[in-house]
């Protein structure tokens, strides 16, 4: 028994980790009760020092003084304070009015501002409440699909994911030892791709079945030609500088990352202040939220950490290397199986989860047949997407199903009854987009200048690199390197 536990105490410990997982055990404290117990039975085994368990307090020491993590609190702040700050508001209004003479007018909008809540909040929850809130309740009313509505303000929701400011591109980068700044640079093309898709999707469901999005009565639009123009101008404003204030600056390379953060946070505060927003109940809202989040953040890094110190010292990433270098297909069957098993993951773990628990073990695997870690954490970060859209614990959603109406209720604007929205149809309206998902995991490996195409590389051939050492004069060469002469009279 002893010698077999000693062969395959690695592929235990993962299948142990597997167990736990599926039987709704809390992650953090899964990871670091396998982490630890195992350690102890390596320590039996004779397979570990006990020396091995010294580095934890300094590795813990390390998650909690790291900078690049600093991002995460100070983007969730930003998107807390910016859902209650009426930017959604007036952008879907107005941008839904610019849109609403045509067809599917309103679902063009909701993937628009999608797109602007990403890259302003960076936070899911924030954009599918947000437009769940507004938007829902518009479509309803004027004879939308319940499917086609609630599928695309989960999906155009799930763009925070992918767009930076995303708090999944951080964790990435942070676990793949990669910068947030080229990784957000990463991240961009295939961000607007996928809302192109999106919005495809629409154009293409109005085309089959026209009565599933109808445009707004002329009624629905009292905003018209300058007053309307005047009117979109001045909405978009705010988020855009605010998107220059986050992103611009990291890119140009005036801030970093965290500190981009951090102007994001105080930008929201003034754009909540200026539209007289801001209360001391929404601060203690949004540091609470802010706190819960970061904890439960940091807590699933420690735990990892436990786990993969323990995994690390019986050659668990030595057994996985093996085990994915083998496939067949080389680099594309690597690529092929991990994005499979990242979906099938994505049904049962959130992607903080994913992205603590598998890319640690992904990484060197990638590294070492030749991936470009940037591009590899971009794809993980699209197909991570589908997370928070696949039913039935799709975290988008709930999201969706704790604002959108369940039963019958009297519009307030036309005074009559509109029926409720079913959890099945909920579920039904997002399979579509993730299918888009992904087919756009797809184009990401197809075409992976998508992604390295934004990124700044420096080409240099090692062949032609000459390494010159200054010769110093014969004379000094040989005085400084005769023998001392001790014997010599002073």
């Amino acid at each position: 028994m002893s010698a077999f536990l000693v062969a395959n105490i690695a592929p235990i410990m993962f299948a142990g980790l597997v167990v736990f997982l599926l039987l709704g055990f809390p992650v953090s404290f899964a990871l670091a009760a396998l982490g630890l117990s195992f350690g102890l039975l390596g320590i039996q085994l004779g397979l570990l020092n006990e020396a091995l368990f010294q580095a934890l307090p300094e590795r813990i020491f390390g998650i909690m003084s790291n900078d690049t993590l600093l991002a995460v609190p100070f983007f969730t702040f930003m998107g807390l304070i910016l859902e209650r700050s009426g930017m959604a508001e007036d952008l879907l209004d107005t941008i839904g009015q610019l849109f609403g003479p045509i067809r599917g007018g309103l679902a063009y909008a909701v993937v628009f501002v999608g797109a602007l809540l990403a890259a302003t909040t960076g936070v899911v929850a924030a954009s599918v409440i947000s437009m769940g809130l507004i938007s829902l309740p518009i479509m309803l009313r004027y004879g939308y699909d319940r499917r086609l509505a609630t599928g695309v303000i989960a999906a155009s929701g799930t763009l925070a994911q992918i767009i930076p400011p995303s708090l999944v591109l951080i964790v990435l980068a942070d676990q793949l030892g990669r910068s947030v700044g080229d990784m957000y640079a990463g991240a961009i093309l295939p961000g607007l791709v996928l809302t192109g898709l999106y919005a495809a999707y629409v154009l293409g469901k109005t085309i089959v079945h026209p009565a599933a999005a109808p445009a707004l009565p002329p009624e629905a639009r009292p905003l018209r030609g300058w007053k309307l123009a005047g009117r979109v101008v001045f909405v978009l404003i705010p988020p855009l500088a605010l998107i220059f204030l986050v992103l611009g600056t990291i890119f140009i390379g005036v801030a970093t990352p965290t500190e981009g953060g951090a102007m994001g946070a105080t930008g929201a505060l003034v754009l909540a202040l200026v539209n007289r927003r801001l209360t001391w109940s929404l601060l203690r809202q949004a540091m609470n939220s802010t706190a819960k989040l970061t904890t439960f953040v940091v807590f699933i890094l420690v735990g990892a950490t436990v786990f993969s110190l323990t995994f690390r010292g019986v050659n668990g990433d030595l057994w996985i290397e093996h085990l994915l270098t083998s496939l067949p297909g080389g680099k594309l069957g690597f690529l092929i199986v991990v994005n499979i098993l990242t979906f099938l993951l994505a049904f049962f773990l959130d992607f903080f989860e994913l992205a603590f628990i598998i890319v640690p073990l992904l990484a060197p695997v990638a590294d070492k047949l030749g991936i470009d870690l940037i591009w590899f954490g971009v794809l993980l970060g699209v197909n991570m997407q589908t997370s928070f859209m696949h039913p039935p614990f799709g975290y988008a959603l709930f999201y969706l199903r704790s604002v959108a109406p369940a039963r019958e209720y009297v519009d307030k604007i036309l005074r009559k009854p509109i029926q409720g929205v079913t959890t099945g149809q909920i579920y039904w309206g997002a399979v579509p987009f993730v299918v888009i998902q992904v087919i756009m995991v797809a184009i990401v490996i197809a075409f992976p200048g998508l992604v390295t195409g934004n990124l700044e590389q420096t080409k240099i051939d090692p062949s032609k690199v000459q390494i010159e050492i200054p010769q110093e004069p014969q004379e000094q060469q040989q005085e400084e390197t005769a023998p001392p002469d001790f014997g010599a009279p002073k």
